[in-house]
């Protein structure tokens, strides 16, 4: 059985500065990779795509990003943090979803 296809980090990383920066690190005019925090958001992205790709449910996904933005930076329960979560968490589903179809694993 072949190996699943290695999940591209500057790919989460392009769905984490788009969908979620709960911090507000990233100015609208500028590019993430332009940027020394880039990877501030890593681990977190990662395990909300680890989680996914071995079949958790896209809410537990939800609900690990907002714990994360709530409680382990402090920021409490705000304005858009449902939303964002949620839209970062279906946009990594769906990348997930397509690495996955356009890489098959053998049997």
């Amino acid at each position: 059985m072949g190996a699943d296809p290695a999940i591209k980090l500057s790919s989460l990383r392009d769905i984490g500065w788009r969908e979620w920066d709960p911090i507000g690190l990233l100015p609208p005019d500028r590019h993430w990779d332009e940027e020394p925090f880039a990877d501030e958001y890593d681990r977190y992205l990662l395990k909300a795509a680890g989680d996914l790709r071995r079949g958790g449910a896209l809410e537990d996904a939800v609900r690990y990003l907002l714990e994360v933005e709530r409680e382990h930076m402090g920021l409490g329960p705000g304005p858009g943090q449902e939303a964002r979560a949620e839209a970062t968490a279906r946009s990594i589903q769906r990348y997930i979803t397509e690495l996955d179809r356009q890489n098959p694993t053998s049997a």
